[in-house]
């Protein structure tokens, strides 16, 4: 297998470079160069997808059996099928990472692979779309669901449409997992969402990789959802937090009436929690019945900390200041319910 990765230096993409090097298949990086460093052992093809000269000279570097799209999530649908058309003759097939936010019925509703998706065209811009009035959908969800349709209209049947829901992991750029973890470090009362029973299902990174490479070399088509089958609830995924950073905290679980009036934002302020019924009803069972494998979530959790303590660093990312609730606001509002 001679695969192609677009993007490859951080978080998904190195993961997948690095899974793929690992089974001894040859690997070509394209990025601009400007994010991480070339994984080690790969030809590194620096370049602007956006460029069509770029691409036709990315072509040359072919034929690759497998192109991997992680880098689509910053680019349009017009970018996406610029990228498609101009390796269709180099490549057999392509992975497309995508996201479950392309589901007319996220988050409000359980999905499944076969739910409806927004609609998109494939040669739309970045000013296609909207954001909902309670936050969905939103411009990203359709133009991802753009992005579908552009490889669509290119690879047909040789595409492959990954569509996780929240990936976590060592590495991680978001700081969704890095905020909880050097929250429970911190310890003390912690304000967390009720209720504690509430399941999630993130995936570890190096999941998805391995489950993106597998599909490199397959032979289905389609989308599949890319979400944990058995989950943890928020209780244990707190406890664990506390038990890796040795965080003498205690949780004080706040119920989403409460939160909503102090003006906590769901998903950043206490990042993970938002009270939408779909958000963690994600159905991946065709992912696994392809052979998709999770680890447990404390392991990610564990590993994500030792990460963290031996100073790891994210790439620089606008996202990771997003996330979490400001102290003081924390303080004041548990103060309020003393």
């Amino acid at each position: 297998m001679r695969i192609l990765v677009i993007g490859g230096t951080w978080f998904l993409g190195k993961r997948i470079a690095e899974a793929a090097l690992a089974r001894r298949w040859p690997v070509s990086t394209f990025n601009r160069g400007r994010s991480g460093r070339d994984v080690e052992g790969v030809e590194a093809i620096h370049g602007d997808r956006t460029d069509r000269r770029d691409l036709e000279r990315l072509a040359q570097h072919g034929p690759w059996d497998a192109v991997i799209d992680t880098s689509s999530s910053d680019f349009t649908p017009r970018d996406v099928l610029l990228a498609t058309t101009a390796l269709r003759d180099a490549a057999r097939r392509w992975v497309h990472i995508s996201t479950v936010s392309v589901y007319k019925g996220w988050p409000h509703y359980a999905l499944t692979d076969a739910s409806p998706l927004l609609d998109c065209p494939a040669d739309a811009d970045e000013s296609y779309g909207h954001n909902g009035e309670d936050g969905s959908p939103t411009v990203y969800g359709f133009q991802k669901a753009g992005g579908e349709r552009a490889v669509t209209e290119v690879f047909g049947d040789a595409a492959v449409f990954l569509r996780p829901g929240v990936l976590l992991g060592p590495g991680e750029y978001v700081g969704r997992l890095p905020w909880w973890l050097t929250r429970a470090k911190r310890g003390g009362r912690i304000l967390a969402p009720a209720p504690a029973g509430q399941r999630i299902q993130p995936v570890d990174v190096r999941d998805l990789a391995t489950f993106a490479i597998d599909q490199a070399a397959g032979k289905t088509s389609g989308g599949y959802n890319i979400t944990h089958p058995e989950g943890i609830t928020f209780a244990d995924f707190l406890d664990e937090c506390l038990s890796v950073t040795g965080g003498a905290g205690k949780p004080e679980w706040v119920d989403p009436g409460t939160l909503a009036e102090h003006g906590i934002k769901q998903w950043t302020e206490l990042p993970l929690w938002r009270v939408h019924e779909g958000v963690w009803s994600v159905d991946s069972s065709r992912a696994v019945a392809e052979g998709l494998r999770c680890r447990p979530i404390a392991d990610t959790i564990r590993d994500t900390w030792a990460w963290l303590d031996s100073d790891g660093r994210p790439v620089d990312h606008p996202r990771w200041g997003e996330h979490g609730i400001a102290p003081e606001k924390e303080a004041k509002i548990l103060a309020s319910l003393a």
